[in-house]
């Protein structure tokens, strides 16, 4: 009995041996990775936007003096913004038309529509308006609110931050086409401080033509971004509601890129006013999901700051550390893409 244990117990630890040497034998045979992991992306270079540069651009606008259809500044800035977006590097076209004005009268119009790269069907639109406004009507001087005004923030800043943006295109093309939009006539809507009839769309003359007669046939960037009172010191962008509505991708994208480049503080997470807009006649007639960067102040009666439509809005209110912030967001959107 003694003998059969001591040979049972010999198989035993024989066998345990084998199934231990095919063990490791097996384990060392598996392959070396047996998992994929995908490699990192790679790091965007994206440019750094110059707010000098931006606050040059919107000097010479001002030089010309307001920026009213039917005027000789008018037409004089005209011509200078298509020769300098041509100078950057884009294809330019000037799209001209006559429209209708609240008190009858007709417009003549320039939107000027600045195409980089324009051979790439993958797209996204910036755009912004620059007429000023042809009237002060919250001027607390009551015999200048017939006067218009420099429009430094209002029209200015967003075309100064987007021709930026163009040299900074022009220097270092992204991987994606951008249109760069001028739009006219946004800011002549019907005056507050006359006694007239209510009459709907009156504002955003410029985009509602170009909406509804693109400059090319079948056109359809992805998505556009409209930049408005873009420049004043202190300012605080809130998700405006109409972009909420009709690109809340959009804005989640620009808000989260804009936080993580630290303007968090000025890009504010929280939903803002309602605001009609050029990005409302892009969304609605043109089909194409567009948001609005634009200044919102919750401390004013306008809910704007408190130069917006007086004879206030001129360079003083303009802040090159917001400049920065917007210009420096926007180019990480479009490298980004």
């Amino acid at each position: 009995m003694g003998n059969k244990i001591d040979q049972m117990s010999f198989r035993l630890i024989f066998i345990l041996v084998i199934i231990s040497l095919v063990t490791i034998v097996s384990c060392d045979q598996k392959p070396a990775q047996t998992t994929s992991t995908k490699p990192a992306p790679p790091k965007v270079s994206v440019p750094q936007f110059n707010s000098d540069s931006a606050y040059a651009y919107i000097k010479a606008q001002l030089d010309f003096g307001p920026r009213v259809p039917n005027t000789e500044e008018h037409d004089a800035c005209a011509r200078y913004l298509g020769n300098e977006m041509r100078r950057l590097g884009a294809e330019v076209l000037i799209q001209r038309a006559k429209v209708k004005a609240y008190d009858d009268s007709y417009l003549r119009i320039a939107n000027i529509i600045a195409s980089f790269q324009p051979e790439k069907k993958n797209r996204i639109l910036l755009f912004a308006h620059w007429d000023s406004r042809h009237v002060a009507d919250y001027c607390s001087d009551p015999t200048r609110r017939d006067d218009p005004i420099p429009g430094a923030n209002d029209g200015a800043s967003g075309v100064g931050v987007l021709m930026e943006i163009g040299r900074q295109i022009g220097l270092k093309q992204p991987g994606i086409g951008v249109d760069i939009i001028f739009f006219d006539a946004e800011d002549y809507g019907t005056p507050d401080h006359l006694d007239l009839p209510k009459k709907d769309d009156t504002w955003c003359l410029g985009s509602q033509y170009w909406s509804g007669n693109m400059h090319k046939m079948g056109y359809y960037p992805r998505y556009g971004i409209l930049l408005d009172m873009v420049g004043a010191k202190g300012a605080l962008f809130y998700k405006e509601q109409y972009s909420m509505h009709y690109a809340p991708s959009v804005v989640n994208k620009v808000w989260n890129i804009a936080s993580e480049l630290g303007f968090s503080s000025t890009f504010i997470d929280q939903q803002g006013g309602i605001i009609t807009d050029d990005h409302i006649y892009v969304n609605q007639i043109a089909g194409i999901p567009s948001i609005d960067i634009i200044q919102h102040d919750p401390d004013t009666d306008t809910r704007f700051g408190h130069y917006w439509h007086t004879h206030d809005d001129n360079l003083e209110v303009i802040d090159k550390t917001t400049l920065k912030i917007v210009g420096q967001t926007v180019l990480t959107v479009i490298y980004r893409e």
